[in-house]
């Protein structure tokens, strides 16, 4: 018998395994981990355990260069550590003046975890590093239940080498949480069709909800495809599949929902203010700035609302694949859409009920609801947001291939094979093209070895087990050496602000911000690479790339204000300054902008008021409110030099505090930076 890439027995080129004795009644849980399920070749539980053991140290691995990562999301943290209000709303700062733009999901867990040991950048980061290894782990545990766990591993590897998976697992992003989460929701409907199971159902509905106190609408994107491979592949009466998808529903809602409505019960006086709205409302930042503004680029008091799609790059089918996002995300982009047409071919005829087209369908559905929506979003949109892409093309390059791999016999399977092979390695060396002077020697490997496993692919029925299996790991390597090489590039490297991207420094490309993006038109430097735009306060490392935000542990020494996306340095005698007598106010100071105000909360630990929120263009405070503050003596300091971007449909508020602030109050430099003590009128 002839052996698949999706049975139970030993891949091409290895010895049948032998069956497993029984397990003695007092055998050890040590043995029975690294044995596995009875039925498993001896090489499963090893390959996996190797698996999530390798994806581990790629997360883990010098996880604290990176410093805070993300100061504003870091600030936040701290605040909610310190404070049950902060905590749970999600503020800023301990003084609960605004809250971050978004909702506080991927917050708690990193909170949770400064409370049990403490802040500093590991306390920060571990979290979302352990979320990308049991995103893989899930993973493999959802291929494996339809096609095996040879495909399993390879889906798994290609998530944990994704080089956006690599960047946003090792950062404090609300991404890495979504996408765990997303990964899980994707499980438990693959065992909710299996048997028509309404507990799983649910369990979907209560994952997809967290994902929306997660990061909002993204998760929702999800939730048609998944509701529809329910409903057609259920094994039930039809009426039963609606009732079951209305409770899963309605475990969304309950979910997602609970928090929401209590922001929105709460008396605005209560609370703090919703950071990313206009007016004080969780419910615009869900519909508005977070919803449907990220669609049409109608976004109020955002810094790129307005500027269309050549605001944040060019919009179209081509996005994921231009010179910012194609390194990122799309190395193995076109064989899994490939992979995916050729594996629905192959279950064509399945009956209604065949759980490898619902697998498909679930994961594909996922990819390209997904990938269109990136491609074509005008409003705000980052390259790291693609990391909600790599669980699905994972999977499908696991199954799609597995399907295709089982009828190899037919002429038909093995071109699609061979095509998915070619189209990678070709774009493969494209992409490797676009940084000519990382691995200059790689891209040539994997076209040649990726294009002679192609070939090979299309004989491989007229060969033996041992010549399959040597064509099948060259194919497999040349697949995914490219993207591997990017994400160990990018596990070496530290990164920081608020608009992080994965892998070497890349040059322009067809679409791309080189043809009008954001930070281009901002004059804010280099699109992506190791080289990231480098703001006020911003002193460069070692290897040329801008670092900016007090790495913990290490003494600031570099006096500077923080900008628009990243906090900046700050020097001892400024913290210290700061600090002084912070008991006696709710606030130790206040600036313009979330991360300019994140640098001075980090460095101290106290509460920085952070004046407009992220943009500086929200209407929190207004003038009249900080006047009202500084008269009762509840703000010590204002730091001048805060940058807030003009927005479109935002306030003036910032500037017209700072223009009070600097008409009624004595000015001194302390390390290079200007302060104010209000407390000490002109």
């Amino acid at each position: 018998m002839t052996a698949t890439l999706g049975s139970a027995e030993a891949p091409p080129g290895l010895p049948p395994a032998t069956a497993a004795p029984m397990a003695p009644a007092r055998s050890s849980r040590g043995k029975r981990l690294l044995r596995g399920r009875d039925d498993d070749p001896r090489w499963v539980r090893p390959s996996l355990l190797g698996l999530l053991a390798a994806t581990g140290l790629l997360y883990l691995w010098d996880l604290g260069a990176s410093g805070w990562a993300n100061a504003f999301y870091s600030a936040a943290v701290q605040a909610g550590s310190s404070n049950a209000e902060a905590f749970f709303y999600g503020s800023s700062d301990a003084g609960n003046s605004i809250t971050v733009d978004k909702p506080p999901a991927a917050l708690w867990i990193m909170d949770l975890s400064v409370r049990l040991f403490g802040l500093s950048s590991w306390s920060i980061l571990v979290p979302e590093a352990l979320m990308g290894v049991a995103a893989v782990g899930v993973l493999y545990l959802a291929v494996r239940r339809v096609v095996g766990p040879l495909p399993a591993l390879l889906a798994g590897a290609v998530l944990a080498l994704t080089p956006v998976a690599a960047l946003m697992f090792r950062f404090n992003n609300p991404d890495a949480l979504l996408t765990l989460l997303m990964t899980l929701a994707a499980y438990a409907l693959t065992r909710a069709v299996e048997k028509a199971g309404l507990r799983w159902l649910i369990g979907v509905g209560v994952l997809i909800g967290l994902a929306f106190l997660t990061k909002t609408l993204q998760a929702m994107l999800v939730v048609p495809g998944f509701a529809l491979v329910y409903l057609v592949a259920a094994p039930t009466t039809l009426g039963r599949r609606i009732g079951h998808l209305l409770a899963a529903g309605a475990a969304l809602v309950a979910t997602g929902g609970w928090w929401v409505a209590i922001v929105e019960l709460v008396p605005a006086s209560a609370r703090p203010y919703i950071g990313g709205s206009q007016t004080n409302s969780v419910w615009e930042l869900i519909w508005g700035y977070n919803g449907l503004g990220r669609l049409t680029g109608d976004e109020r008091g955002s810094v790129g609302g307005g500027f269309g799609g050549g605001g944040w790059g060019e919009t179209g089918l081509t996005r994921l694949f231009d010179t910012e996002i194609g390194g990122q995300i799309s190395w193995l982009l076109p064989a899994a859409l490939v992979l995916l047409a050729g594996g629905l071919v192959a279950v064509g005829r399945a009956p209604r009920t065949d759980r490898r087209r619902a697998a498909l369908l679930t994961w594909g559905g996922w990819l390209v609801v997904t990938a269109l929506t990136f491609s074509l979003m005008a409003g705000i949109f980052h390259a790291y947001y693609t990391v909600a892409l790599a669980p699905a093309i994972a999977a499908v390059v696991g199954i799609g291939g597995a399907l295709l791999w089982q009828r190899r016999a037919e002429v038909w399977a093995r071109i699609v094979l061979a095509v998915a092979l070619a189209a990678t390695a070709v774009w493969a060396f494209v992409l490797l093209s676009r940084s000519a002077e990382f691995l200059p020697w790689l891209k040539d490997v994997v076209l040649v070895a990726g294009v002679l496993a192609a070939l090979g692919l299309l004989v491989v029925d007229r060969v033996g087990r041992a010549v399959a299996a040597a064509v099948v790991a060259v194919g497999v390597l040349a697949g995914v050496a490219g993207p591997a090489a990017y994400a160990v590039q990018t596990a070496s490297t530290a990164h920081t602000g608020s608009i992080p991207s994965a892998g070497p420094t890349v040059s322009r490309g067809f679409g791309g911000l080189g043809a009008g993006g954001f930070r281009s038109l901002a004059g804010l430097g280099p699109a992506r690479g190791g080289i990231r735009p480098m703001m006020p306060g911003a002193a460069p490392n070692a290897g040329g790339a801008p670092t900016t935000g007090t790495v913990p542990g290490r003494a600031g020494g570099f006096g500077g204000v923080g900008g628009l996306l990243d906090a900046g340095s700050v020097g001892d005698e400024l913290a210290s300054t700061l600090s002084e007598n912070a008991s006696s106010y709710t606030w130790v100071a206040a600036t313009v902008g979330a991360n300019n105000a994140a640098g001075y909360q980090l460095a101290t630990q106290l509460p920085v008021m952070p004046i407009g929120g992220f943009n500086g263009t929200d209407p929190s405070p207004t003038l009249a409110q900080f006047e009202r503050l500084v008269s009762e003596g509840q703000i010590h300091w204002f730091i001048g030099g805060g940058l807030g971007f003009g927005g479109v449909g935002g306030t003036s508020v910032s500037s017209q505090i700072t223009t009070w602030v600097e008409k009624n109050f004595v000015s001194t430099t302390v390390d290079g930076v200007t302060v104010y003590d209000l407390t000490q009128p002109s």
